[in-house]
């Protein structure tokens, strides 16, 4: 016979956010007896699930995806666009060993170092700092001649703002002397990704071969030459910026090419004209034997080009790491939620761990949650505490989405019920562990229930926000042992109340500790 297990219980309240603002604010309205008195009672604290803290650009409110992955990771997981601009920041891009190898091959050889990609500030596809970084670290490693070919934005910018980023980066490239930004062509050519193959061609051949329909002598004379033809950034043709030969800098036998967009699916096509040997999208009048082509991150698993940030694997979750300890665990939520609580709580994966069981609660069938704002919570706290009475799983993990669905409807007096609905089960599962000597953390993944109307604009406020989110433990007498935490501290918490060591690549720290 199996030992009867203490259950810790990891409860996320979707959507559920703490501001000090009573004004629109569904969660402070609601009547919530059970959560006040643990509050109030036990050890609690406020977390970060927004911006930089769980690997978001700054500022930028999080989402049920990425807080449930750093909620099971156990560390800050970044996204490229973050992880990159970090490097940045901390001096570890200058070190990258992809793009290191591609700078410092061209440079022995005597050859260029090409640089293309979305020179924009949308940070939708790239970012025009990373440009910047790349052309420093190519001229700091000591090539002699560095290239940048600036694809224009316009649909994550305003239709005419390339001048600017041109400026800069053509300042930058003239105070080095090492060269210049060689070409410019709207993202309608470079960066089809429906098999357009027209307008590939004609950035293809603009790089490999100067083939331009307009030539000017610097980049901003160039895009103000296509303004006066009436194309916007998106739109301007081929311009090759010539030198003071009227020679164009295109790419050659031993160059390197460096494409510094990070979201692959623009990126994908003409990366694939130069690099796959079986292209069929048209006829490359030259194919240059490069010395190396990096793609910023991996476009593609099947394009065979060197790449600077693949991605990442995420090893010893918490639940792989409740596995390797031979530990059982239960993963429960309503369908909208249910992806959350098992395949971004797992990292990515798809498979449950040994050990682990699954139980999805359906959600209603209703055309907006607003009709049902408890949703199927009481069936949902019937399943976690039949679970918790069983004592058969040491970690049970719940999602109660009511706070974030009926949040997105807007329906302020709605929202107010579907808090109440989760301050209900949550005092029927405090009930239940306290008769097995469990106990639970009680936390959300992100805000959205405390802001249910824009005060700018009068309108619903139908997002998530970026408040903090609250944490709280029901169970042994503890302390808090960490300030300014973030769901990455959820993790190693649970890992301090089960008496388990933290794997080293779980970087978080325990928000409380036990006394």
């Amino acid at each position: 016979m199996t030992t009867a297990k203490k259950p810790l219980v990891l409860i996320i309240m979707d959507g559920w956010g703490y501001s000090e603002n009573p004004t629109d604010n569904a969660i402070m309205a609601a009547n919530t007896p059970n959560l006040d008195k643990l509050w109030k009672e036990y050890p609690s604290t406020l977390i970060s699930g927004s911006g930089m803290d769980v690997g978001l650009p700054d500022g930028q409110m999080g989402n049920s995806e990425v807080g449930h992955v750093n909620l099971g990771a156990g560390r800050i997981v970044y996204q490229d666009f973050t992880r990159i601009t970090k490097d940045i920041a901390d001096g570890e891009f200058q070190n990258n060993p992809a793009l290191a190898k591609a700078v410092d091959s061209a440079k022995d050889a005597g050859k260029a170092v090409h640089i293309m990609g979305l020179a924009s500030p949308g940070g939708v596809h790239s970012h025009v700092d990373h440009i910047k970084a790349m052309v420093d670290m190519a001229v700091a490693r000591g090539a002699e001649q560095v290239y940048v070919h600036a694809f224009l934005d316009g649909r994550d910018t305003p239709p005419r703002s390339a001048e600017n980023p041109l400026a800069e980066l053509e300042a930058q490239l003239a105070e080095s002397g090492k060269g210049r930004v060689a070409s410019i062509i709207g993202r309608y050519f470079a960066l089809d990704r429906d098999k357009r193959w027209d307008r590939v061609q004609a950035c293809y051949e603009l790089l490999t071969e100067g083939k331009a329909e307009f030539t000017a002598t610097t980049a901003v004379e160039g895009l103000k030459a296509a303004y006066e033809r009436d194309e916007n950034d998106e739109f301007v043709k081929a311009t090759a910026i010539v030198d003071a030969n009227g020679q164009a800098a295109t790419v050659n036998d031993g160059d390197a090419i460096i494409f510094m967009n990070f979201r692959a699916d623009r990126a994908r096509e003409i990366t694939r004209a130069f690099v796959d040997t079986d292209f069929d999208g048209f006829e490359r009048a030259k194919l240059p034997a490069y010395s190396d082509f990096v793609m910023l991150t991996q476009y593609a698993a099947d394009i065979q080009a060197s790449c600077a940030y693949p991605p990442t694997e995420l090893v010893n979750v918490m639940g792989e790491w409740l596995q390797k300890h031979g530990k059982t665990q239960l993963r429960i939520s309503e369908t909208e939620k249910y992806a959350h609580v098992t395949f971004f709580y797992s990292g990515g994966r798809e498979d449950e761990f040994e050990g682990e069981k699954r139980v999805l609660i359906p959600s209603p069938q209703v055309a907006t949650y607003d009709l049902q704002p408890e949703m199927n919570s009481v069936l949902l706290t019937d399943k976690l505490v039949e679970a918790i009475e069983s004592q058969e799983f040491d970690a049970i993990i719940c999602n109660y989405p009511n706070g974030d669905m009926v949040g997105h409807t807007g329906v302020f007096e709605a929202a107010v019920k579907a808090c109440e609905a989760v301050d209900t089960a949550i005092g029927r599962v405090t009930e239940a562990l306290a008769k097995v000597g469990g106990e639970c953390l009680i936390t959300a993944d992100h805000g959205n229930a405390e802001q249910m109307v824009d005060p700018n604009t009068g309108q619903a406020h139908t997002a998530h926000t970026s408040e903090p989110v609250p944490f709280i433990y029901f169970g042994r007498n503890a302390e808090l042992a960490k300030q300014n935490g973030v769901l990455s501290d959820v993790a190693p918490t649970m890992l301090h109340l089960m008496g388990m060591e933290q794997p080293a690549e779980m970087t978080g720290q325990s928000i409380f500790k036990l006394v």
